[in-house]
């Protein structure tokens, strides 16, 4: 049984970051929650602790990120967003009991039903990717400019032209790959 799985792509962004939990998707996809248990991880990563979780919830939140990977991919392009996605985002949405508190450096903080509430956990996302689909936060929603990876990410950088998705990545791996085809072109040009 494999125990080292890879490393999460933590960002500031719940909803993107929830949908590049499956990154390289027009590559070799990389699954970074492949277990249940792994999910319950990230989930706490983001402060939504819960203690189980079922392989019928797990599936459940593989479903929403899905629908809101297919939604903001749509938005990204300019395209209407898949019905199917809006449903399955809203569904998540409305079955969630989580209610957000102040902290005292005036940060939101997320209180569940209960430790092991998944479904109120998977409303928490499914609301932040409405409030990022409705238009209702600075930024917007684009796609990784890596062939392989078109992940969908929130951009709020000040020019709104982020190319890569994570630059730690996507972005090292593709000026990587231009460095080397340089210096291989110099050296063919200096035969």
């Amino acid at each position: 049984m494999r125990t080292e799985y890879p490393d999460f792509r933590l960002g500031s962004v719940l909803a993107t970051s929830f949908t590049g939990t499956l990154s390289e998707r027009c590559g070799d996809p990389i699954e970074r929650i492949p277990t249940p248990q792994r999910f319950i991880d990230w989930l706490a990563e983001y402060g939504l602790n819960v203690e189980t979780c079922t392989t019928d919830q797990y599936n459940r939140a593989r479903e929403l990120r899905e629908a809101i990977h297919a939604a903001a991919t749509a938005a990204a392009n300019g395209e209407p967003l898949p019905a199917h996605a809006v449903l399955s985002i809203n569904k998540f949405s409305a079955a969630g009991k989580a209610a957000a508190f102040l902290t005292r450096e005036g940060r939101r903080q997320w209180k569940l039903g209960s430790a092991s509430r998944v479904d109120d956990a998977l409303g928490v996302i499914a609301a932040d990717a409405i409030s990022i689909l409705a238009g209702e936060r600075d930024g917007k929603l684009a796609l990784c400019a890596s062939p392989s990876c078109q992940a969908a990410f929130f951009d709020t950088s000040q020019s709104r032209s982020r190319r890569w998705c994570d630059m730690g990545t996507c972005g090292n791996k593709e000026k990587k790959a231009r460095f080397i085809a340089n210096r291989r072109k110099k050296t063919r040009a200096g035969e």
